[in-house]
C-alpha cells in the first residue's frame, strides 16, 4: 500500500481527473487509512501513532506461554511471526564447525591454565544434544522471526507501551529493538501480507519454537459439566464439573456489589439441572426467590419462628466406621458449639486470649455430655444412636447437679434453655430438609446468636450429608462471620477437608478478604479449594489476593477493575479470565439488583 503510494509513477492530471470522476473505489482505497507518515522511530497512520519492535535475543531457555503476558496486554497490538525451516544437512554441517571452534576455545584455555568458562560448556552441551536429535529426527531446525507493532494515541503514551512490551520481554530474558529508519518494512511485516520486510531472523530447534505459540490460554471445556461462562481470551465456553477435581470445593471472593452472589445462585441453579442438591446458609435474604422458584424449602430462623434445630441430634450414618465414632465426633464439635455460645475467647488485662471454658470446664462439660446422652440411652454402641437425643435443656439439668463448676456453666447456659434465647436450639429437630434445594435464612437473628445458629445448622447439615451420600454443594454466604471465631473456623476447614468423601461441595463466599486471609484456617480453607473464584476487589484486598494466587502484574491489575460479572475463575491447575452469563429466564431468578 506504501510503495504503491512512493513509488507508482505519477499519471497525467487529465488521467487522475478522469478516475475521480468515474468514483472508481479499489479494495486498497476501501481499507486505507486517510494519511500515513513514516519517520524514523514512529509513523503516524490517520490520527494514531504507531512504532515496530523486533526481538533479537533470546535466552537459553524458553518456557511454554512466554509469549502470553504480550497477547494479553491490554494495548492494541499487531504480532507477527515468520517460521522458515532449515534443511537438517545444513544445519549438521554448520554445527559440526561449531563444535569443533568451541572444543578448540576450550582446549586452548585449558592449556593456558585460565579458569574454565561455564558459558563454552554450556554451549558444546547444548550442540552435542542438539546434533543427535537432529540425526535421529527428533528435532528440527528453523530460522524465527518476531515482530510487534503497537498503537498509541501519542508518542508519550507509545513510549509507556514499549516500556511495559520491553519489561515483560526482559523478565525473560528476551531482548527487542526499535526498528529505526525501518518503520515501513515494520508496517509492512505486521500487517496480514505475508511479507518478512525486517529479516531479523533467529536460528530455533523445534522444542524452542514450540514456545512461542501464542494461544496458550486454559480451555476448561468438558464433555459433562455446567456452564459458568465465557473465556474472554478466546471466547471459549467455560464448562466444567467440579466434582471432577481432587475436591469439589470452591471459595469466591469479591466486594460488595461485584456479583458473586449473583455468579453462586447461577452455578447453583444450574447444579440442581444435573441432579445436584444445592444447601445455602443465607445471612441476607438473597436467595428466597431462587428458592420460591424452584419448590425448595426456605427455613427462616428467628427467635419467633416455629423452627427448631437440635445440637444433640446425631447422624444415621450407614459406614461402620463413621457409626462407631458418631457419638464422639458429635461431643467434640459440641465443646466448639459451647465456646463459641459461652463468649468464645476473650481478651484478658495484658491482652493475651483468656479461653471462654478452663480446663476444669472442659472436663466437667465433657463428662455432663457423655452423662446427658447416657441418661436418655444412647451410649458408642451404634444400635442406641437411633434413640430420642437429649436437648439442652436436659444438659443444664446435668450441670446443675454436677458438683465442681458444673451449676456454674449451668447458670451461664440458661440464656439458651428458659432465657432470652431460648426455644430456637433447646427443643427437639422439626427441620426437613429432603428436597434439591433447601435454604436457611439468618437474616432475622440477633447479632450474638447468628454465628451460633451457622454453627449449629453447619452440623445438622454435616450429620445430614454423611447419613446419606450424593452429590450435594453447600453454600456458606458471608463466610467471614464464622471465620472471626476459632472454633466455627476450625469447623468450616474439617467440613472442607472431609467433604470429599461424602461427595460434598462446599462453596465458601466472602467480602472481607482481610478478615478470611489473616486467619490461618482461611488460607488453609483456600488451599483445600480446588476452585476459587476472584471477582471485582477492593484495592486494599487486591494485594493479599495477588501474593496468595501469585499473580501476575496484568491480573493484578485487571482484579480491581473488572466489571461486574467478570473475575478469573481457577481450578485445579489452569486459570482463565471470565464472563459470567445469564439467560434472560436465569437473571429474572438469580439478580439482587432492582430493576429502574
Amino acid at each position: 500500500m506504501v510503495k504503491k503510494t512512493e513509488m507508482q509513477p505519477t499519471q497525467a492530471p487529465a488521467q487522475d481527473e478522469s478516475f475521480l470522476e468515474q468514483g472508481i473505489a479499489s479494495l486498497q482505497d476501501l481499507i486505507a487509512p486517510s494519511s500515513l507518515e513514516i519517520k524514523s522511530t514512529h509513523f503516524i497512520m490517520g490520527t494514531k501513532f504507531g512504532r515496530t519492535l523486533y526481538v533479537y535475543g533470546y535466552p537459553r531457555s524458553l518456557y511454554t506461554g512466554w509469549m502470553s503476558a504480550i497477547i494479553n496486554l491490554d494495548e492494541v497490538l499487531d504480532v507477527s511471526m515468520f517460521v522458515y525451516p532449515v534443511g537438517s544437512d545444513v544445519v549438521l554441517k554448520n554445527l559440526r564447525k561449531k563444535v569443533a571452534q568451541l572444543e578448540a576455545s576450550y582446549q586452548v584455555n585449558a592449556e593456558k591454565g585460565k579458569v574454565r568458562d561455564p558459558e563454552i560448556e554450556a554451549a558444546i552441551g547444548d550442540a552435542e544434544e542438539l546434533r543427535d536429535q537432529l540425526q535421529v529426527g527428533a528435532e528440527r531446525f528453523f530460522r524465527f522471526g518476531l515482530y510487534i507493532t503497537f498503537y498509541g494515541s501519542s508518542l508519550e503514551e507509545l513510549e509507556f507501551i514499549q516500556h511495559k512490551i520491553e519489561t515483560i520481554l526482559g523478565q525473560q530474558m528476551i531482548f527487542s529493538k526499535v526498528a529505526s529508519a525501518q518503520q515501513e518494512q515494520g508496517i509492512n511485516a505486521t500487517v496480514p501480507q505475508m511479507l518478512d520486510s525486517l529479516q531479523i531472523r533467529h536460528n530455533m530447534s523445534t522444542g524452542a519454537i514450540s514456545t512461542s505459540f501464542p494461544f496458550t490460554s486454559a480451555d476448561l471445556t468438558q464433555e459433562n459439566g455446567i456452564l459458568y461462562g465465557v473465556n474472554m481470551h478466546n471466547n471459549g465456553l467455560v464448562i466444567f464439573d467440579r466434582f471432577t477435581l481432587e475436591n469439589a470445593n470452591m471459595c469466591v471472593f469479591a466486594k460488595s456489589g461485584a456479583g458473586k452472589s449473583f455468579t453462586v445462585k447461577l452455578e447453583a441453579l444450574r447444579s440442581m439441572m444435573m441432579g445436584t442438591d444445592v444447601i445455602i446458609i443465607d445471612p441476607e435474604n438473597e436467595y428466597e426467590r431462587l428458592s420460591d422458584a424452584v419448590d425448595g424449602s426456605y427455613i427462616r430462623l428467628s427467635l419467633n419462628s416455629s423452627v427448631r434445630i437440635n445440637p444433640f441430634d446425631l447422624p444415621k450414618v450407614v459406614d461402620s466406621d463413621d457409626a462407631d465414632d458418631a457419638l464422639r465426633t458429635n461431643i467434640i464439635t459440641m465443646h466448639g458449639l459451647f465456646r463459641l455460645m459461652l463468649g468464645g475467647q476473650q481478651l484478658g488485662a495484658n491482652g493475651v486470649a483468656v479461653p471462654a471454658l478452663t480446663p476444669i470446664e472442659e472436663a466437667d462439660l465433657d463428662q455432663a455430655l457423655i452423662d446427658t446422652y447416657a441418661r436418655a440411652g444412647i451410649t458408642n454402641d451404634p444400635l442406641t444412636h437411633r434413640s430420642t437425643p437429649p436437648t439442652m435443656q436436659n444438659l443444664y439439668d446435668t450441670l446443675a447437679h454436677m458438683g465442681n463448676s458444673g451449676p456454674s456453666l449451668a447458670q451461664r447456659l440458661r440464656k439458651y434453655t428458659t432465657g432470652t434465647f431460648a426455644g430456637i436450639f433447646s427443643q427437639q429437630s422439626n427441620v426437613d430438609i429432603n428436597n434439591q434445594m433447601v435454604v436457611f435464612n439468618t437474616r432475622d437473628l440477633e447479632d450474638e446468636l447468628r454465628p451460633v445458629a451457622m454453627y449449629i445448622i453447619l452440623n445438622h447439615v454435616w450429620n445430614i450429608v454423611r447419613a446419606e451420600q450424593k452429590k450435594r454443594i453447600l453454600v456458606i454466604d458471608e463466610a467471614w462471620q464464622l471465620m472471626r471465631y476459632d472454633d466455627s473456623a476450625n469447623f468450616i476447614y474439617s467440613l472442607a477437608k472431609r467433604a470429599r468423601k461424602y461427595h460434598l461441595g462446599l462453596t465458601t463466599i466472602t467480602q472481607d478478604v482481610e478478615d478470611f486471609m489473616s486467619s490461618k484456617m482461611g488460607r488453609a480453607i483456600v488451599a483445600n479449594s480446588s476452585i476459587q473464584f476472584l471477582l471485582k476487589q477492593s484495592p486494599s484486598a487486591v494485594d493479599i489476593l495477588s501474593n496468595v494466587f501469585k499473580l501476575t502484574d496484568e491480573e493484578k491489575k485487571r482484579l480491581s477493575n473488572f466489571p461486574i460479572g467478570q473475575g478469573l475463575f481457577f481450578a485445579g491447575q489452569n486459570h482463565v479470565h471470565i464472563q459470567v452469563i445469564a439467560s434472560g429466564t436465569e437473571e429474572m431468578l438469580v439478580t439482587t439488583t432492582p430493576k429502574k
